[in-house]
């Protein structure tokens, strides 16, 4: 039964100069969704174990290294100017595209996609970006994939790509409703006080 299953754990990728919301906004919907701990461990991870400068200099410890980080379910890569950067970091693309092999879920906010298309994850998928990117994003597409505008979020099965920062907040309230019903969703966006309701947006 799902209720008797181990904790999922949800690690969230950052980096210098990532956007704050990206990855905070992901990580408040997994906390406060996550059955008070029972269903969701969420941590951060980076390359290095140095404190990382998000935008407006925000300096965040990482929880892990991608050198010691628990086994994630769910692997969340957000965006930010960073992402322009990291998405030529063969370290951090080569350690995605491996770990991606074993997790249930990938989770793209944003310019993110930029990083996980550089990881060679993206053939034959439908994506989305900040609708700013959309451009940076078709220039390293490949033609199998299809990108996706004007929309908050788009599910393949395994791998999930949302718009611009706040559209990951949506995408994780999805994927929650997704995994445990449309009522853990509504409950947690209560909880958040945010305004959403779930539908499925992969057409």
């Amino acid at each position: 039964m799902e209720q008797a299953r181990q904790a999922r754990n949800v690690a969230i990728l950052i980096y210098e100069n990532v956007e704050v919301l990206d990855f905070t906004g992901p990580f408040e919907v997994f906390t406060v969704g996550s059955n008070r701990g029972k269903d969701f461990k969420v941590y951060t991870v980076a390359e290095q174990e140095y404190p990382v400068i998000a935008l407006g200099n925000l300096s965040i410890n990482p929880r892990y290294t991608i050198h010691n980080c628990p086994p994630p379910d769910i692997l969340i890569i957000p965006g930010g100017w960073g992402s322009r950067k990291e998405m030529n970091n063969e370290t951090l693309t080569n350690w995605i595209s491996k770990i991606s092999k074993d997790v249930e879920l990938v989770l793209s906010v944003c310019t993110g996609a930029l990083i996980l298309a550089k990881s060679n994850l993206i053939e034959g998928l439908k994506l989305t970006t900040n609708r700013l990117a959309i451009n940076e994003l078709r220039e390293i597409t490949p033609q199998s994939s299809t990108i996706l505008e004007d929309i908050r979020y788009v599910d393949n099965g395994k791998f999930i790509f949302s718009a611009g920062v706040s559209a990951g907040i949506d995408m994780s309230l999805y994927v929650l409703g997704k995994l445990f019903g449309a009522e853990r969703a509504s409950e947690t966006a209560t909880l958040m006080e945010y305004d959403f309701n779930i539908k499925l947006q992969s057409e």
